[in-house]
């Protein structure tokens, strides 16, 4: 995002007082997905082109099959617009191999193409046992933002458009979610345990709180759209970020 501003030859005095203005610049980088050459294009058709030939296409057709094994590309192709058009879900492996009429190890193999390639990002349930980790059900994640849904102007797709971009710019390799269903989008954990809800809308933390109470943590963040305030429950302190501050 700071990149994306620089590009856009943008520069404010203040954070505070340009706060409308950083909003829009961030819901423009969101339609740019990112890319150097999108900066200052608006047209969608020509923002859909470029993704889906010039990026995705590329990656999928040229350069996966000549780096690995594919037997089937049309299949890899169902795998990655599966995850594109549905950011963010779980996958039970077995479940999914045969809803693609593939063998388990198939799958998974094509999953670690696409994660290699860069064209998803894999999000483990966390846990401080790291086997439990890697038995535990993962979330997925496009590294490309569907053209599908990103000019949608459902509230749901702009809400996990909005989820999608945040989990990437983030970089993050956790989530959390119990068998009670309480879920927090994001965990950092390089330093220390930094959990992270990103709410495009109505703002709760249920699922904060108990993974703050689970693992002992004083601070969480909610990265919002544009709402920014500090929270205290208890001897927990809960600050919400706009997205863009969040970035900058």
């Amino acid at each position: 995002f700071k990149e994306f501003i620089k590009f856009k030859s943008v520069s404010y005095d203040s954070v505070e007082l340009y706060k409308e203005e950083y909003l829009r610049l961030f819901e423009e980088f969101v339609l740019s997905g990112g890319f150097p050459e999108l900066v200052n294009v608006n047209d969608k058709e020509k923002i859909k082109m470029y993704i889906k030939e010039g990026i995705r296409d590329k990656i999928l057709y040229k350069d996966i099959p000549s780096l690995f094994k594919i037997d089937d590309i049309s299949i890899l192709n169902s795998i990655l617009e599966n995850i594109t058009e549905n950011p963010g879900q779980l996958i039970e492996l077995t479940k999914f191999s045969n809803e693609c009429n593939i063998s388990r190890p198939t799958l998974a193999n094509y999953l670690r193409y696409l994660e290699e390639s860069f064209l998803i990002r894999k999000l483990y349930n966390f846990s401080k046992n790291k086997r439990k980790i890697e038995r535990k059900l993962k979330k997925y994640y496009p590294t490309l933002i569907s053209t599908n849904i990103l000019f949608n102007e459902d509230p749901l797709f702009k809400s996990k458009i909005f989820e999608n971009i945040v989990i990437n710019q983030l970089k993050a390799d956790f989530f959390w979610r119990d068998p009670y269903k309480n879920e927090v989008d994001a965990v950092l954990s390089d330093k220390k345990i930094v959990p992270i809800e990103i709410k495009y809308g109505k703002i709760d933390f249920d699922g904060m709180i108990k993974f703050m109470n689970k693992f002992d943590v004083k601070e969480g963040f909610v990265v919002s759209r544009e709402e920014e305030k500090e929270q205290k429950i208890g001897n927990k302190k809960i600050s919400v970020i706009p997205a863009w501050k969040w970035l900058l």
